[in-house]
């Protein structure tokens, strides 16, 4: 069975029609349905035409059939004997990836791309350039939205939902992220929408602190991709790459029945496609700075408002201390909506019972004590509260919050991946510190972070026991002795052409120097992301001619800096970093511009192998998107 015909079962079965459908007049689609039906009669026999194939008895029966065969499914699905039209159509939808192309009998030809590859480039196709959505152009005509909703069928099912709306500058997926944790340990389903993904798309919809797995996202993605296909037009076009996927995030958590929608803003606020959310329960605005102003505006009063924009009539929010001039219109907008406006200050660590939260940087601390207040605030207007012991007073913090806080996870920021390509004896002698830092406060807490973590990450001396009395696991440092090894440090950056070098690297710099931390090394390389695709496979090509001109100015900013600074500065040169220079397209005394992440990896891996008395740390940073490259090629 074609991966094309059991979704075109799918389309038959979801408009209700148990007749022959149109696409059923095309003879050869009908001679496959035909051919399909004489194959399965002998395990079938009710049927008694080749159109009683579409009715809903015998989907449920043939899709449950099908997924027989593979364990894991079949007891998924077949949980349960009283099916809703949605659980069917889910079965045949997911019959696209979990039915494999069947040979002989006239069968089609398999697809050479697998069906989730397939959804991906269906994906790709809404992929536009982002503008800035004002009145000029009614919002980027936001109001279409509304319109996706009714095609959906999704306006009931959000006004019902129970949700939990963050926007900000940083921090926004830090804070919806401990949210998600506490609600999780305090027993309820959850569902978390973030972006932007680092690896794969699927890490935008999270279930109960997973991803959403490949069976589920192609069944709820067609499901909303082929109605939205069919229903919209010139007048309301399909709707663009981040906007689908808002949709369909409304989708996914509506069909999963979950307790809590925690919702990530995407861009801005007022605008954005979260914010077809009529009443949420509560909302947040973390830490505002300057970030996308091409889009949002060129003051933090510009930029606050449009954040502000997620306020809604009488409903509490909460917000981080902010710049006098943001706050001052956060307040305003507050006002105007009879919104309680409340201002949290970071969480006491000593809260936490002598633990440490699961996102690292004293930034978080701030973010987690925005998390607890909308965490608390959302169980009290549920009418949860109450409920297994979740009340707290100011010394004290729920069991559960705390286990939500310390077990919290996320890709990305201030994250520390060893080598993995390396042999694993010496896995260690080259780490990444990863940090999607891209605004220039941001910066400065990423080069904090960085320059406390080298020196308390050190493999030779750490030791992870497993504490008898708990099921997490704590750090414990034992102190041995391998002898004295040499760590020096590196920085692979790049950033947006919107983003100002000029304000990033400065920031960056100082603020390692202040902590006695000198980059060895500054490494520039092109994004290998494409923008226009999305998926695991989605890198540009290696070519020899790429466009190297932003990163060479990334070049000279930092050269520049060297020198600014060289009286400050000393004993930043390393022999075993001028070693293979000609891998790089322009190497400087401090700098080094490589044609692409492959090849400065490479470069790295090189240097590991030739230095052995040496330890590489490597801080990624400059980019979300340079991060996640990193990850795809250093991971196994």
């Amino acid at each position: 069975m074609s991966l094309e015909l059991i979704r075109d079962f799918t389309h038959c079965f979801l408009s209700s029609s148990v007749q022959q459908p149109r696409f059923t007049k095309n003879p050869n689609k009908w001679n496959q349905i035909k051919r399909y039906h004489k194959k399965i009669t002998p395990f079938y026999p009710s049927i008694s035409n080749p159109s009683s194939i579409f009715s809903h008895s015998t989907l449920t029966h043939l899709s449950l059939c099908l997924l027989s065969s593979r364990n894991q499914s079949s007891i998924y699905f077949a949980n349960s004997h009283t099916l809703s039209a949605f659980s069917v159509s889910f079965r045949i939808q997911a019959l696209i990836v979990m039915a494999e192309q069947e040979g002989g009998n006239g069968s089609p030809k398999a697809s050479s791309l697998t069906p989730y590859e397939e959804a991906l480039d269906a994906l790709s196709s809404l992929i536009t350039r982002r503008t800035r959505a004002d009145s000029s152009n009614m919002g980027d005509q936001f109001s279409h939205l509304f319109e996706y909703l009714k095609m959906l069928d999704l306006e009931e099912a959000i006004s019902n939902m129970k949700i939990i709306h963050v926007a900000g500058t940083k921090g926004k997926g830090s804070t919806c992220t401990f949210a998600e944790s506490i609600l999780r340990n305090c027993g309820f389903r959850t569902g978390l929408f973030t972006s932007p993904h680092l690896i794969d798309i699927r890490e935008r919809f999270r279930l109960d602190g997973m991803e959403i797995c490949k069976e589920k996202f192609l069944a709820y993605f067609w499901w909303c991709y082929d109605r939205l296909k069919e229903k919209t037009d010139d007048n309301i076009p399909m709707p663009p790459y981040f906007r689908f996927l808002a949709l369909l995030a409304f989708k996914i958590f509506a069909a999963e029945q979950v307790d809590v929608a925690i919702m990530e803003v995407g861009l801005g606020g007022k605008y954005d496609a979260t914010n077809v959310v009529r009443e949420p329960v509560v909302c947040g605005i973390t830490s505002l700075g300057y970030d996308h102003m091409e889009i949002l505006g060129n003051t933090l009063g510009e930029i606050a408002g449009e954040k502000a924009g997620i306020f809604k009539d009488q409903i509490p929010a909460f917000t981080v201390p902010q710049p006098d001039e943001a706050m001052r219109v956060l307040e305003e907008k507050a006002s105007q909506l009879n919104v309680p406006l409340q201002v949290v200050t970071p969480l006491e660590p000593s809260l936490l019972n002598g633990l440490r939260l699961g996102l690292e940087g004293e930034h978080q601390y701030l973010n987690a004590g925005l998390a607890v207040a909308l965490c608390s605030t959302w169980l009290k207007r549920t009418g949860h509260l109450g409920d297994a012991n979740l009340e707290q007073s100011k010394n004290t913090l729920p069991e559960q919050f705390v286990k939500g806080l310390t077990s919290a996870s996320l890709q990305g920021r201030a994250q520390i991946v060893p080598d993995q390509l390396i042999n694993n004896d010496r896995s260690n002698d080259l780490v990444f510190f990863l940090d999607g830092a891209h605004s220039p406060e941001s910066m400065e807490i990423c080069a904090r972070w960085f320059s406390l973590a080298i020196k308390e990450y050190n493999p030779d001396q750490t030791l992870f026991t497993q504490q008898p009395d708990s099921s997490k696991f704590s750090l414990e440092v034992v102190k041995m002795h391998h002898g004295d090894r040499k760590s020096t440090q590196i920085l692979l950056f790049n950033c947006l052409t919107v983003r100002d070098p000029d304000l990033l690297l400065p920031r960056l710099m100082k603020t390692c120097a202040d902590h006695g931390v000198y980059f060895k090394k500054a490494l520039f390389v092109p994004s290998v992301s494409v923008y226009n695709k999305v998926g695991s496979q989605a890198m540009a090509p290696i070519d020899s001619n790429v466009d190297l001109s932003w990163q060479l100015t990334l070049q000279r900013v930092w050269e520049n800096l060297m020198q600014v600074n060289k009286g400050k500065i000393t004993d930043v040169a390393s022999e075993e970093l001028k070693e293979d220079m000609e891998m790089s397209a322009s190497n400087c005394e401090h700098s080094a511009v490589f044609p692409s992440l492959p090849v400065a990896l490479k470069w790295l891996r090189d240097r590991v192998q030739q230095n052995q008395s040496v330890r590489f740390q490597v801080l990624v940073t400059g980019s979300l998107h340079l991060v996640g490259d990193v990850l795809k090629l250093v991971k196994k």
